[in-house]
C-alpha cells in the first residue's frame, strides 16, 4: 500500500503538468513513469487491483465506439471499401515487421512481435495483449513510441498541406446526470456481454458495441465518459504497463530499439503513400487523405480535422481501420495457428 502512496499522487501530478504542456497520451505516459519507477525501484511488480482495470479497459472500450456514433451508417458504408484498402495495407506492414521482429529475438512472441508493430489503437493494444497472454509490457513500450512520433510529426506535416476550411464539427447530445451510472455500468459490465456472444477481446469490443448500439438508438444523450472516468482509465493502463517493468524487458526492449524506430519511419512513409490515391479515389484533399491514413494518434487526428474543416472520411477510415485492427487481433492466435 506505501508503493501505491506514492505511485497515485505522483501519476496524478506527472499526468497533470504533461496535460499543461499537450504531451500526447499525457495521463498514460504519467502513469507509465510513475509506476515504472517504483517497479524498478523496488525490483518487485505493482499490481493494479483487478476492478481498476476492468473499469479502466471498459472506458476505453467506450471512447473508441464513441465516433461511430456521430457518423451517419450510409456515409460510412460508402468509405467501407477505401477503409479496408487503408487498413489492409497499414495492418499487412505491422503484421510483416511484427514477424519479422520475432524471428530477429528469440524472447518475442510473434503474437507481441505482431501487437507491438500495428498501427493505431495504442491505448486498447496494451490490453489486447495481456487478454491473449503476450508480453503487454513490450508492446506498451512500443506503441507508445510510435504514438509520440506519429503525434509530434503531424501538425508539423499537415501544416503544409492545404486545408479544406469546411465545419466539421462532430455532434454532442446533452448528458444527464443519471447517465453517469449508466456509463459506469458498461465500462464495467460490458465485457460480461461481450463473453456472452463470444466476442474476440470481449473487455473492449462490448463496452464498445453497447456504447454504438445506445448511441444510434438515443441520439439525444452523450455517452462520453466524463473527465474523471477517462483519466481514471488512462490511469489504469499507464499503471498495468509500468508497474510490470522490468530490468529484463528493458533490456530486450532497447535491443530492438533501432528495428522499432525503423519501423515507425516505415509505416509513416507507407500510410503517406497511401494517402495519394485515397485521396483522388473518394476526391478529399491531401491533408484529409493523410490524416485518414495516419498510423495512430487518433485524438491529434480529430482535433486537426476539427481545425482544418476535414470531412467525415477522416473519422470513418479511422474507425474502420480501428475494428479491423482489433478484429485480426483478437482472432491472433488463432490465425498464427493456421
Amino acid at each position: 500500500m506505501w508503493r501505491w502512496a506514492v505511485v497515485a499522487p505522483a501519476s496524478v501530478a506527472l499526468g497533470w503538468l504533461f496535460s499543461f504542456w499537450q504531451v500526447p497520451a499525457a495521463w498514460i505516459l504519467a502513469a507509465i513513469i510513475a509506476s515504472g519507477a517504483m517497479a524498478l525501484g523496488t525490483g518487485r511488480e505493482l499490481d493494479v487491483h483487478v476492478g481498476v482495470y476492468r473499469f479502466g479497459r471498459g472506458v476505453i472500450g467506450m471512447l473508441a465506439g464513441l465516433p461511430l456514433v456521430g457518423i451517419p451508417l450510409a456515409t460510412l458504408g460508402g468509405l467501407l471499401v477505401p477503409g479496408l484498402l487503408v487498413a489492409v495495407v497499414t495492418l499487412g506492414i505491422g503484421i510483416a515487421g511484427g514477424l519479422l521482429l520475432a524471428r530477429r529475438e528469440a524472447e518475442i512472441a510473434p503474437e507481441t512481435g505482431i501487437l507491438s508493430m500495428l498501427a493505431g489503437g495504442a491505448s486498447i493494444l496494451p490490453v489486447v495483449a495481456k487478454e491473449l497472454g503476450a508480453d503487454y509490457r513490450f508492446v506498451a513500450l512500443a506503441q507508445y513510441l510510435r504514438l509520440l512520433a506519429v503525434s509530434i510529426s503531424l501538425p508539423l506535416v499537415t501544416a503544409f498541406f492545404h486545408h479544406p476550411g469546411g465545419q466539421f464539427v462532430e455532434a454532442q447530445g446533452a448528458q444527464p446526470w443519471l447517465l453517469v451510472v449508466v456509463i459506469a455500468a458498461i465500462a464495467f459490465f460490458g465485457e460480461d456481454l461481450g463473453r456472452l456472444v463470444r466476442l474476440p477481446v470481449p473487455s473492449v469490443l462490448g463496452p464498445l458495441l453497447i456504447t454504438v448500439a445506445l448511441g444510434l438508438a438515443l441520439p439525444q444523450w452523450s455517452f462520453l465518459p466524463p473527465e474523471p472516468f477517462r483519466i481514471a482509465a488512462f490511469l489504469a493502463i499507464g499503471w498495468l504497463c509500468g508497474g510490470a517493468l522490468s530490468v529484463p524487458a528493458l533490456r530486450v526492449f532497447a535491443r530492438q530499439l533501432p528495428a522499432t524506430v525503423t519501423f515507425i519511419v516505415v509505416v509513416i512513409a507507407a500510410c503517406a503513400a497511401t494517402a495519394f490515391p485515397l485521396a483522388w479515389w473518394l476526391d478529399i484533399t491531401y491533408f484529409e487523405a493523410y490524416l485518414a491514413t495516419s498510423p495512430g494518434a487518433l485524438e491529434t487526428v480529430l482535433a486537426l480535422s476539427s481545425e482544418g474543416g476535414a470531412g467525415p472520411a477522416v473519422v470513418a477510415i479511422q474507425l474502420i481501420r480501428l475494428l479491423t485492427l482489433l478484429v485480426i487481433a483478437g482472432y491472433l492466435p488463432r490465425l498464427l495457428r493456421r
